[in-house]
């Protein structure tokens, strides 16, 4: 009984670390790692990475709190399919304004086109769930493998390890989607092909 309750802790916590939003601040360092965006100076860079977090990180997850609140909910019961519509909103509205001012400061093109994979994930995983619940956390793990593979072409460079620890990652937010019972593994399985795939084009157009 101990080790379920402990396991069951341990998978809230990875939920919580691990949050949907975290696929464009992670595209984001890596190309300040691996890309000529290296060279930017690193006031520009901190001054791009604290915009994104705020309206990809900070901004909609306050505001899905405060619309959970709102409504009394816990976080299992806003998990189900007819009320995740509304998170699936606030989170695209947030990631296009985020873009919107990025063209507007007329930031890089890669930085751009992170935002663009992100929202595209985001938007046909909303609409998937209209039919069929999805895993939006797998979903932004499997995008950051597709845009790291993508990276990958583009600049020239290896991938393997980070490769191997971000699928790791994945199976790591999977399984614990799977132990707070708010995934099968087909929807687990579905929502990392899916983020993979939607990034990985998206970013290589």
């Amino acid at each position: 009984m101990v080790q379920k309750k402990q396991m069951i802790w341990a998978a809230r916590i990875v939920s919580i670390v691990f949050t949907p939003f975290y696929l464009p601040i992670t595209g984001l360092v890596a190309l300040y790692v691996f890309s000529y965006l290296s060279m930017l100076p690193w006031v520009y860079k901190l001054t791009s990475l604290v915009l994104v977090w705020l309206f990809t990180v900070m901004l909609p997850s306050l505001l899905i709190r405060l619309y959970r609140n709102y409504h009394g909910w816990t976080l299992f019961q806003l998990g189900t399919r007819e009320r995740l519509i509304v998170p699936y909103v606030i989170s695209i509205c947030c990631y296009f304004a985020c873009y919107y001012l990025m063209n507007l400061y007329h930031m890089p093109h890669f930085i751009g086109a992170i935002l663009i994979a992100a929202l595209g994930v985001q938007v046909l995983c909303a609409l998937i769930n209209v039919w069929w619940k999805i895993s939006i956390h797998t979903a932004a793990i499997g995008g950051v493998t597709g845009g790291l593979l993508a990276f990958a072409l583009i600049f020239n460079f290896n991938p393997l390890w980070w490769l191997c620890l971000v699928i790791f990652l994945g199976g790591v937010v999977g399984t614990s989607r799977m132990i707070l019972r708010q995934h099968s593994l087909s929807q687990v399985t579905g929502g990392f092909l899916t983020g993979m795939l939607i990034a990985f084009f998206l970013i290589l157009l």
